[in-house]
């Protein structure tokens, strides 16, 4: 990413517009990407993550995957055996949705703004977002509104990549996912910058402990995370209060 582009996709409304491109331009070749450069093992991850949710004491209730891109995670829950509710998968972005919609049953699209969300209060059971807070325009905002959307006591389970610790994992990390992920993203992707955003973007983003205070100030209590695959990606949660 240039240094114009960086400086543009900082501002929310420029952020926001940057997003929506990007991803729009790489969803045909999301899917296979994602697979690619986790070496598979994201799929891990959103099956723990939806764990982590704790659907089973609502199996009939109605949940919403926030910035639900090709509406893998929302297929995840909805695909679990006992589950017998509903999944609403909300992005702004229509292609991504369009790709995922037939993923699993149980599972609902909707073209939705992560930040003005098309629901009342309290409807929902409980809440998802895979990969997506990273990229909202603001992150307070968006998570005061899954707040708004859950009924108390609901779960938001929130997975998101951070950076890992230790060395020297930090190190060998910090060399593909500056180098190798994006050299590799934009020759499958066809994209110049959404595989340099995606780096940049971890990079500035809050880590676990910090992200944990922004659930509080939120509205959510209870909040944990838990670290995986060498602190690479993190499974963050709390409860409606």
């Amino acid at each position: 990413m240039t240094p114009a582009q960086l400086r543009y996709s900082s501002t929310e409304a420029g952020k926001r517009s940057y997003v929506k491109e990007m991803f729009t331009a790489i969803a045909p070749r999301y899917d296979l990407l994602n697979r690619l450069l986790s070496l598979n093992i994201d799929r891990q991850w959103r099956r723990r993550a939806v764990e982590r949710l704790v659907w089973t004491r609502t199996p009939e209730g109605r949940y919403l995957d926030l910035c639900a891109g090709t509406l893998d995670l929302a297929a995840e829950l909805a695909k679990q055996r006992g589950f017998r509710g509903r999944v609403v998968g909300a992005d702004f972005v229509i292609p991504m949705l369009r790709l995922g919609r037939h993923k699993a049953p149980r599972l609902s699209a909707v073209g939705a703004d992560a930040l003005e969300l098309p629901f009342a209060d309290g409807e929902f059971d409980g809440c998802t977002v895979g990969f997506g807070v990273r990229n909202l325009a603001s992150l307070d905002a968006g998570l005061r509104e899954a707040a708004r959307v859950l009924k108390p006591g609901a779960r938001l389970v929130v997975l998101e990549f951070s950076t890992p610790r230790r060395w020297p994992i930090r190190m060998l990390y910090l060399c593909y996912f500056r180098h190798v992920l994006p050299r590799i993203g934009r020759m499958v992707s066809k994209h110049k910058t959404a595989y340099s955003y995606l780096p940049a973007s971890v990079r500035d983003f809050p880590g676990p402990d910090a992200l944990a205070e922004r659930f509080r100030q939120a509205g959510f209590g209870d909040v944990g995370y838990r670290a995986m695959t060498f602190g690479i990606a993190v499974i963050h949660w709390g409860v409606r209060d």
